[in-house]
């Protein structure tokens, strides 16, 4: 599933393709998206030209000068840049062609995706409202963390993927997070020390800040916007590594499920 990393990759792949172009068009091939796209998606974005694009957690927002077109990949969804006269593929199902004679195209085998409309302040959207610091902010540290932790009984894990907390923290970026740190993903959240939680938010700006550096982590399906894989998963410690030797201390990686995600840890480097 695409995280914050592939939706930043994604954004910085688009930036120079799709900044200050103007939209051509709109193809829509399917609207059975997590949400049914909006009948008058195509008439709203054709003519507007595009202003900048942002990141909201792991939601991409294409701001242009009539209103914000707000993305979200899904679990399986990726957008593409390619020229206009290139066969469309299998679950293309939207593409917005720009004045530079390329297209923009999102794929989304599984349809989990979705793509909403705003005309007034995007961050204001149902979607968006409620959620908590970006994680490579200066609103997020260990402060933040041991603050809103007092109390919590969920696992660390649990409250570390709560985008009302921080967004962004994907399942494989908090099982690496907590392994950095030295914390179990068990831990029970109101049990995080001040110390545990200025590693815990020290590790979750670097771990979220390498892997945009290498184009985030692919597993299945994400691409970039030129097509190429994200290289993460080279440099994954504990994330989809059960049985394996520890990368530290060469203790077989645990592994269950909590809060309905696969988690991975070492019993040993991480308490």
């Amino acid at each position: 599933m695409p995280e914050l990393p592939e939706v930043e990759t994604t954004r910085r792949g688009l930036l120079d393709a799709m900044t200050t172009q103007r939209i051509e068009s709109v193809r829509i091939h399917d609207r059975r998206l997590r949400w049914p796209i909006e009948a008058d998606l195509e008439t709203q974005l054709t003519g507007a030209r595009v202003e900048r694009l942002e990141r909201r957690a792991k939601y991409l927002l294409v701001v242009t000068d009539r209103g914000t077109l707000i993305v979200h990949l899904g679990m399986s969804g990726s957008l593409r840049v390619v020229p206009d006269v290139l066969a469309r593929r299998l679950h293309d199902h939207v593409e917005i062609a720009l004045d530079s004679g390329r297209t923009v195209r999102f794929n989304d085998p599984r349809r989990f995706g979705s793509l909403h409309w705003v005309t007034g302040d995007p961050l204001a959207h149902p979607l968006l409202a409620t959620l908590g610091p970006e994680p490579l902010s200066e609103d997020f540290d260990g402060a933040h963390l041991y603050r809103s932790s007092r109390g919590r009984k969920v696992p660390a894990k649990v409250f570390i993927m709560n985008a009302a907390h921080v967004v962004g923290v994907g399942n494989i970026y908090a099982s690496e997070s907590l392994f950095h740190a030295g914390v179990r993903p068990t831990k029970s959240a109101g049990k995080l020390t001040q110390a545990e939680c200025q590693r815990l938010a020290a590790e979750i700006k670097r771990v979220l800040s390498d892997a945009i550096e290498v184009g985030g982590t692919t597993l299945r399906d994400y691409v970039d916007p030129d097509g190429n894989p994200g290289y993460f998963r080279q440099r994954l410690f504990v994330y989809d590594r059960a049985g394996k030797a520890c990368r530290r201390c060469h203790t077989p990686i645990s592994q269950r499920i909590i809060g309905q995600r696969s988690t991975y840890w070492c019993p040993i480097c991480q308490r």
